[in-house]
C-alpha cells in the first residue's frame, strides 16, 4: 500500500468522501483502486460510481484507514490515484480561448502549506480562474493533502509548475496578460485595476510573500485594505478577497456587453 502523506512525483492517495466523489465524477486521473470501511448507504454512491468505471473496490478495516492516513479525516474512503499532470502555459491559456474568455490565471510565490494550496485552488476553481501556477523550487506541490483541502477542485483546475517565475511573467506579459503583484504595502486597492481583460494575479507565500525580483517583474502592485491591527491576510484569504472581486468586474461586464432587446 502506498505511504500516507502523497508525493507528487508518482502516483498517490486521496482521501475523503467529497474529494473520491469529485475525482470520479471529474474521471480527470486514473483511479487504480477505491478502498472503503463498509458497503452500506453511506458508500453507496462512491462504490457504485466506482464499479461504474470498472474499477475495483475493496472493503478494509479500521487499522488499514488509520495506517494509510495517519490521524487523516479519511472518512472511511480512500483512492489509490495516478498522480495529477502539471499543464503547461499553453494550456492553460487555451482553456481561455475554449470559453471565449480573457485569460485569468493566479501565481503563487512559495506557498509551502499544503492546506493554503489546497483552499486556493478551491477558491480557483469555484471563481472561474482558467489555471494556477506555482514554482518548482521552495513550495509545495500536488499532495494528497492538498487534494483533500482542494475538496475536488484539483480534478477541475489545471495547475502549471515552472522553473522560474519571472520568465513565466514576461511570457504571460508578452501574451498580452497584465500581471500585478498583490502584497500589503502596494500604493493602490485591488479594487482601482480592471480586472475584466487579461489578467494574471501574483501572490506570495507564509512568511516571506513575494520576492523582490518577481515583484519587479510585475506590472503593478495591489493591495488589499487591512484596517485592523494585522498586517496582512493568509494567502488563501487573499486569493479570495481578490478574485471575487474580478468575478464582480468580469461579471458586469457580461451584462453590460449584452445587445439590447428589441
Amino acid at each position: 500500500m502506498a505511504p500516507a502523506g502523497g508525493s507528487a512525483d508518482r502516483g498517490d492517495i486521496l482521501y475523503g468522501l467529497h474529494a473520491v466523489r469529485e475525482a470520479l465524477k471529474a474521471g480527470a486521473r486514473p483511479i487504480q483502486r477505491v478502498v472503503v470501511l463498509r458497503t452500506d448507504r453511506q458508500f453507496h454512491d462512491v462504490v457504485r460510481a466506482a464499479k461504474s468505471k470498472h474499477i475495483p473496490v475493496h472493503v478494509e478495516p479500521p487499522a488499514a484507514f488509520d495506517r494509510l492516513v495517519p490521524h487523516g479525516k479519511h472518512q472511511g474512503v480512500i483512492a489509490f490515484i495516478a498522480e495529477k499532470s502539471y499543464s503547461s502555459t499553453d494550456e492553460i491559456l487555451k482553456r481561455a480561448l475554449v470559453r471565449g474568455e480573457p485569460p485569468f490565471v493566479i501565481i503563487l510565490d512559495g506557498v509551502e502549506d499544503p492546506h493554503n494550496l489546497g483552499a486556493v485552488l478551491r477558491t480557483a476553481e469555484a471563481a472561474g480562474v482558467h489555471g494556477v501556477f506555482i514554482p518548482e523550487r521552495r513550495a509545495v506541490g500536488l499532495t494528497s493533502v492538498v487534494a483533500k483541502v482542494s475538496a475536488g477542485a484539483i480534478d477541475h483546475i489545471p495547475v502549471g509548475r515552472v522553473g522560474n517565475l519571472t520568465q513565466l511573467i514576461a511570457e504571460l506579459k508578452a501574451r498580452g496578460l497584465w500581471v500585478y503583484g498583490v502584497e500589503p504595502s502596494a500604493p493602490d486597492g485591488y479594487t482601482t485595476i480592471d480586472m475584466t481583460g487579461p489578467v494574471a494575479l501574483v501572490l506570495g507565500g507564509e512568511g516571506e510573500g513575494i520576492r523582490p525580483g518577481v515583484l519587479k517583474a510585475c506590472d503593478g502592485r495591489i493591495r488589499i485594505p487591512m484596517k485592523g491591527k494585522v498586517e496582512s491576510l493568509n494567502v488563501s484569504a487573499a486569493v479570495a478577497v481578490v478574485l471575487y472581486e474580478a468575478v464582480r468586474q468580469r461579471g458586469e461586464q457580461k451584462l453590460t456587453s449584452r445587445p439590447t432587446e428589441s
